[in-house]
């Protein structure tokens, strides 16, 4: 059994920023099991003496130090944290320091600047294209199609619609979403609805055995769930997209970040937030 370690992600804004970095630097480290636990909104010197002692806690229990990445801001907030029985990164000192040198100019030390309500801009895109994801899921509506900036097609359950998510909340791209169906492959045919958008499709597949699964656990016994059945779908998509010249990624062993962001690259996207 791998050894187990408690890595704790601090932020005195929501941890968005440490999590996503301190998940990227433990995933290297595969021989440990690392439980994970994001503590955030810690922005006063009670609530870092609070978060102290869960860590000195923690460490006693574990008896190995838990490692400990922040992102806060106030350096005496910070300063309190990094006195407790742990591996303290502080992912300031180590990145803005070095920056303030080369630059050649103080950081401001502004909490809250990456996710902020005060940037109504990106705040607006990220609903915008959240709430246009939703709206043109899995072809309910095609009110608006045109305005999206790319169309994902493939056959049922095969990742389109979390993947139109995170392209919206990450990047601010609007993204539809629209299934090909058996009607389609009779014909051969794209659906009209997404045809004049030939330019902005793009397309996801799927091994045939991993649809089954996913498609059992929602219509369990099902002809839609039978094997036979996805093998004819993902062959049928497969061709249809090649006969139309439509690029498609196989989303059986891609993460929906890997999906999104490869898409993001291959289409050209122009993202709208960060």
């Amino acid at each position: 059994m791998s050894e187990k370690r408690t890595a704790f992600f601090v932020s005195d804004r929501t941890g968005i920023t440490a999590e996503m970095l301190g998940h990227s630097l433990l995933t290297q480290f595969d021989t440990l099991r690392f439980q994970e636990v994001t503590l955030p909104f810690v922005d006063s010197v009670e609530k870092a003496r609070d978060v102290v002692r869960q860590i000195n806690e923690r460490a006693e229990n574990d008896g190995a130090r838990p490692i400990v990445i922040s992102t806060l801001v106030n350096t005496e907030i910070a300063n309190v944290v990094s006195g407790a029985e742990a591996l303290f990164l502080d992912c300031f000192e180590i990145f803005i320091s070095p920056l303030e040198k080369e630059l050649g100019v103080m950081a401001s030390h502004a909490i809250g600047r990456s996710h902020s309500m005060s940037d109504f801009v990106n705040y607006y895109h990220r609903i915008d294209s959240v709430n246009y994801a939703l709206s043109h899921d899995d072809g309910v509506s095609t009110r608006d199609l045109s305005e999206a900036d790319i169309v994902l097609v493939g056959v049922s359950r095969c990742g389109k619609t979390p993947t139109c998510l995170y392209l919206a909340m990450q990047y601010g791209i609007r993204a539809a979403n629209y299934p090909l169906i058996p009607e389609d492959f009779s014909s051969m045919l794209l659906p009209a609805q997404v045809h004049p958008l030939r330019k902005r499709l793009y397309g996801l597949t799927i091994r045939p055995e991993r649809l089954q699964q996913i498609r059992n656990e929602r219509r369990p016994g099902s002809k839609y769930a039978t094997l036979v059945n996805c093998e004819f779908e993902v062959r049928e998509a497969e061709a249809l997209m090649r006969q139309e010249g439509i690029p498609f990624l196989d989303a059986t062993s891609k993460s929906v970040e890997e999906l999104a962001t490869t898409i993001l690259q291959e289409a050209k996207l122009v993202r709208r937030i960060y």
